[in-house]
């Protein structure tokens, strides 16, 4: 029930925004144009090249985001039994802004050969760099502790963040700045149909082996000597796990920028609707992460237009509140550092 819940309302989310944006299309028409062909540029006249060739793609993109980042989040928690962690825990944002921010502001001289993919190709590279570092920096003496892996996480987020400040500091040119804040901020709007693949591939392949591990991952819910006792090798399990999120997490960064707060807030509505089991908990939150980003994107589309808030700003703004309260209640905070 509550997965055909979520699916109706993400039906209606993506047809709001296909039909809303500084041009406005009544949803009847859009619904005509969707069945008027699948392929882009077909039927509709001008309202369907906006619906197929601009809209679609970015709603596309903000489902699978938002699916994926919610997913991850739900896994992470799990994995370091912390209800305050979720994806740029482990810097993948950071490290995602560091990388494309360099091929923007000194584009030419890195990553050159890629063309039109050099951004997000930077962007991946980064965020999957920063991720096998906090890895390796949780990790001691064979074992990955939780608050070892927040720290890092921490840490090297930090670092990053000065990197990209710094980069941002010796732009040239105010197209550039635009452009670097755009990105750090987190944005839908450079999606585009040849982009989707990857990411989709990523997303599905990821939660399928994720769906999967369910069993395993409530045992880490038990406890570290319940999930020991009941034969699990937990720190192989940890391990593998992570870097199959770390994976998937790369890929999304890499083609949305920073968008933060999906992975902590949807994983705790998802529980509060279907529990803490990971069979029923995955694809839940893969699907309330997907009309949550969705919304939020239209948010950022129309709120201001025809200028357009960059959709990492608005999740912020509702994910902020949400984990102060968060920190607010909860009794396990001490397990940041211990």
């Amino acid at each position: 029930m509550t997965l055909a819940v979520l699916a109706a309302a993400l039906a209606v989310s993506a047809v709001a925004g296909l039909a809303l944006g500084p041009v406005r299309i009544p949803p009847g028409q859009v619904l005509d144009i969707l069945l008027a062909g699948p392929a882009p540029g077909t039927g509709g006249g001008a309202f369907g090249a906006i619906v197929w060739d601009v809209r679609m793609p970015r709603v596309l993109l903000g489902t699978v985001v938002g699916a994926g980042l919610a997913v991850a989040g739900a896994v992470l928690q799990a994995l370091v039994r912390n209800p305050l962690a979720d994806p740029f825990l482990l810097g993948a944002s950071s490290g995602a802004s560091a990388g494309a921010v360099l091929v923007i502001v000194f584009g030419a001289g890195i990553l050159g050969f890629a063309g039109g993919a050099a951004v997000p190709l930077a962007a991946f590279a980064g965020s999957m760099g920063a991720l096998v570092a906090v890895y390796a920096m949780a990790r001691r003496g064979g074992a990955m502790t939780t608050g070892r892996l927040i720290l890092a996480g921490v840490a090297v987020q930090y670092i990053l963040s000065a990197l990209t400040s710094l980069v941002l500091v010796l732009a040239a040119h105010p197209d550039q700045i635009r452009s670097v804040l755009f990105w750090t901020l987190g944005g839908l709007g450079g999606a585009r149909w040849g982009e989707l693949a990857l990411p989709a591939a990523a997303l599905v392949l990821g939660t399928g082996l994720l769906v999967a591990l369910a069993r395993p991952l409530d045992l880490l819910l038990a406890g570290e000597e319940g999930a020991h006792t009941l034969g699990l090798d937990t720190g192989r399990f940890r391990a593998a796990v992570f870097v199959l999120t770390s994976l998937v997490i790369g890929v999304l960064v890499a083609y949305s920028g920073a968008i933060g707060f999906v992975g902590l807030m949807v994983p705790h509505a998802a529980r509060m609707a279907v529990g803490a089991g990971h069979r029923a908990l995955l694809p839940v939150a893969a699907v309330g992460g997907a009309v949550f980003l969705t919304l939020a994107d239209l948010a950022a589309r129309t709120v201001a237009a025809p200028e357009e808030i960059p959709v990492g700003v608005v999740t912020a703004l509702v994910g902020g509140p949400f984990f102060l309260w968060m920190l607010r209640r909860s009794t396990r905070t001490e397990g940041v550092v211990g």
